[in-house]
């Protein structure tokens, strides 16, 4: 497990996340107290259940964001999940069990890339062998003659000197997935998967493709590094990892609040909330690599809170979210803040867009504050979307230069606050057009 200490994370997370202080201390010491779990004495540590976090606040202003970011720096399994999906059909909607199946899956494909990642050494060497067959066809494999001739072509391939040349290799033909008749949900919790059972009865169709040698020799690789993992010591280390360092992110919690008694919607809403509970409780869900249990798994539940309270959650569901953390909304100030700090700052992603057209962009000071002054403006006048709006008016404020770009003679592009005036006045001023444009 990840040893950051919790200013560490801090810091990481201010890399990409303007401002939201209180939001990331809370995220850093739920992290930093999964490791000290790890730390304790065995009798003690099963005793130490997470402490699972609501983040309350409108939407963006970087929920989703912080919780993403955690899980990349933490190398945990993230899922991110809408809570009002388990509305949609009936009154309990889809398997709540299935967030921590899609947890799983995950993990699974992270654990199988590290191991691949672990024989790749191995595997390059088993890859080489058969790509010389390849380049010696029909070449007995003993013999002083055969022996020195595989030698002098394999020093070749090391040094590149082949990687321009063509063979022919056997893959894989990708299969046509049939109609799916029978459906996931509830198979699973029969511990095998119907549509694995069903394509081993069909044998694996395979097609010779022509391609160089330096292609041959990646396809190889991945292809042996695969048949060289453990899918049984992946699949045991999968379920570790999801049950020790596992994050669910329960987005939009809000909208399964039950508000003022219980009629019509409001049931499906209680009853998503009580099927929910023993997951974040803790219980173990049945999969078709083994049981997982949930008690260790954190969850971060957010919500913009408008109609409802966290209070209008059930008691029971409220006291698994011992924490409550309120995040700001975005104004001005912090509009600025995300358009020159984080490393992913949009000013810097369509500088690099356009770089690929040759197009040296350049903004001004005044047309970031110009721009950061736009977006609260019609944040104001329109439903407030948070950071959202920057996306929209920077997509209206560089469409010109974006469909031009390709033509362009002049490769410099300066963006002062004259531009973002001239090109973004007239929806500023229709108030009715901005709503729809911006």
């Amino acid at each position: 497990m990840t040893n950051f200490t919790p200013r560490e994370i801090v810091s990481e997370l201010d890399r990409y996340i303007v401002g939201q202080k209180d939001a990331k201390r809370a995220v850093a010491v739920a992290l930093r107290n999964r490791w000290r779990r790890q730390q304790v004495a065995d009798e003690l540590r099963d005793e130490i259940v997470p402490k699972n976090i609501i983040l309350i606040g409108p939407t963006g202003v970087g929920k989703t964001e912080i919780a993403r970011r955690l899980a990349k720096l933490a190398q945990a399994p993230f899922v991110k999940i809408e809570a009002s999906k388990f509305t949609e059909v009936g009154y309990v909607g889809r398997d709540v069990e299935s967030m921590i199946r899609d947890l799983l899956d995950l993990a699974i494909i992270m654990v199988k890339e590290e191991e691949a990642h672990k024989m790749r050494v191995k595997a390059e060497d088993q890859a080489e062998e058969k790509l010389l067959d390849l380049l010696l066809p029909g070449e007995p494999s003993s013999g002083e003659k055969s022996e020195a001739t595989r030698d002098k072509l394999r020093k070749l391939l090391r040094l590149g000197s082949l990687d321009e040349r063509h063979v022919e290799l056997e893959t894989q033909e990708a299969q046509t997935p049939m109609m799916e008749v029978i459906t996931p949900q509830g198979t699973e919790q029969m511990g095998f998967d119907m549509k694995e059972m069903f394509g081993n009865l069909f044998p694996k169709k395979t097609k010779r493709r022509k391609v160089t040698v330096a292609e041959a020799r990646e396809i190889l690789i991945e292809a042996e590094a695969e048949r060289l993992v453990d899918m049984d010591k992946v699949h045991q280390l999968a379920r570790e990892r999801t049950e020790q360092s596992g994050i669910v992110f329960l987005d939009e919690i809000d909208k399964i609040a039950s508000r003022e008694g219980l009629h019509g919607p409001e049931v499906s809403r209680e009853g998503v909330q009580r099927d929910i509970l023993p997951i974040v409780e803790g219980s173990t869900v049945t999969t078709k690599y083994g049981p997982v249990k949930t008690d260790h798994i954190l969850f971060i539940a957010a919500g913009a809170f408008h109609v409802s309270k966290p209070s209008d959650l059930i008691p029971e569901l409220q006291g698994r979210f011992p924490i409550r953390v309120e995040l700001k909304s975005l104004g001005e100030e912090e509009f600025v803040r995300i358009l020159t700090e984080p490393k992913n700052a949009l000013t810097r992603q369509y500088e690099a867009l356009l770089a690929t057209e040759e197009i040296q962009l350049q903004w001004e000071d005044d047309a970031i504050h110009e721009i950061a002054k736009t977006a609260a403006l019609v944040n104001e006048r329109a439903e407030n979307i948070g950071a959202r709006r920057l996306h929209t008016i920077m997509e209206k404020l560089l469409e010109e230069l974006s469909f031009d770009a390709p033509e362009r003679t002049d490769k410099e592009f300066r963006v002062d606050a004259e531009e973002v005036r001239r090109r973004l006045k007239d929806i500023i001023q229709d108030e009715d057009l901005s709503r729809y444009i911006l």
